[in-house]
């Protein structure tokens, strides 16, 4: 008998005696885990500490939580990941999979390994890539108000002053002649957006969630909401926790919010918190309000489609 998760198979003895009848999918699942707990606890299987795939993967989108949603996840003890962003399955697939394997934390049975790389979201080799290593994978995406994503991309760039120059300002992005700067994605306007730029066109969840789905099922995808990670944290988190098959741990009290930035942080028990980086949860510039009338209106359309395509509605 064997029990495999992706690439990891561990060969168990076979209890035919134990079925008087061929048991459901989930009974026979729960029945080899059982017997696979008790084969680790009688020390047949060594519960060694190694290397191994993730079991699930915050793949986005970008600018919209991802690095607040691991952080917080991390306050279960079995929730395991690498430090820095990985981009195995967009910038780095030519290093092979024991590189891969070699960029996770080491982790026992009963532990979960996650790995982080936001732009897999909107990468259109990811999804069937993800999927050739293990159709089982779990996949984890965190998503806002696309307007509000929008303009956390830009102030994020912004912020960076690129070789270029200092950019123009949001509103020309967004809706004016941006061709000087982004001359090869400023080119076409739909519904007087420059849906041609990245930082709008990561927002149009719907046609990057197309790809996701036709490689894996619904049941295998956790929708975080960006806004409720911000105002309700140890709801998300726990949320994200049952969808990993784990016992929540997160609880209100873990959290506390930076006086300054308004932003979530880990609380630890002598009350200190302990805040995301500086670079999380930057001031965003004032916006024109008719240049956000015009992105929620080109939004609106875009929206729908997503919410219908996943079976969620988002007051966006």
């Amino acid at each position: 008998m064997v029990v495999g998760s992706g690439l990891r198979y561990i060969e168990l003895p076979r209890r035919d005696s134990l079925f008087l009848t061929p048991p459901s999918g989930l009974m026979k699942y729960k029945i080899l885990i059982f017997h696979l707990i008790e084969l680790i606890a009688s020390a047949a299987i060594p519960n060694t500490a190694k290397k191994r795939f993730p079991d699930a993967i915050i793949v986005g989108v970008k600018k919209s939580g991802t690095r607040a949603l691991l952080e917080f996840l991390r306050i279960n003890p079995l929730i395991k990941a690498p430090g820095p962003e990985v981009h195995f399955f967009d910038k780095n697939f030519n290093k092979g999979l024991e590189w891969y394997r070699e960029q996770m934390p080491e982790t026992r049975i009963g532990e979960v390994t996650i790995e982080k790389s936001p732009a897999y979201f909107h990468s259109k080799l990811a999804p069937e890539r993800i999927k050739s290593l293990n159709p089982n994978t779990k996949i984890i995406i965190v998503v806002r108000d696309p307007v509000t994503r929008a303009i956390s991309d830009y102030t994020q760039s912004s912020s960076k002053r690129k070789r270029m120059g200092l950019m123009p300002s949001f509103e020309t992005m967004a809706v004016g002649d941006c061709s000087n700067w982004l001359r090869a994605n400023c080119t076409t306007k739909t519904r007087g957006v420059n849906s041609g730029w990245g930082a709008i066109r990561i927002g149009v969840y719907h046609k990057h969630m197309k790809r996701w789905l036709e490689n894996f099922p619904l049941t295998n995808i956790h929708i975080v909401d960006g806004e409720r990670l911000i105002t309700n944290p140890a709801e998300e988190i726990s949320a994200t926790e049952k969808f990993l098959g784990l016992t929540p741990v997160a609880k209100p009290e873990d959290f506390g919010v930076d006086p300054i930035k308004k932003f979530p942080c880990l609380k630890s028990t002598d009350g200190k918190l302990h805040c995301l980086g500086k670079t999380k949860g930057r001031h965003h510039p004032e916006v024109d309000p008719l240049v956000l009338s015009t992105l929620k209106e080109f939004y609106g359309p875009e929206n729908k489609k997503f919410y219908q395509m996943i079976n969620q509605w988002f007051d966006w």
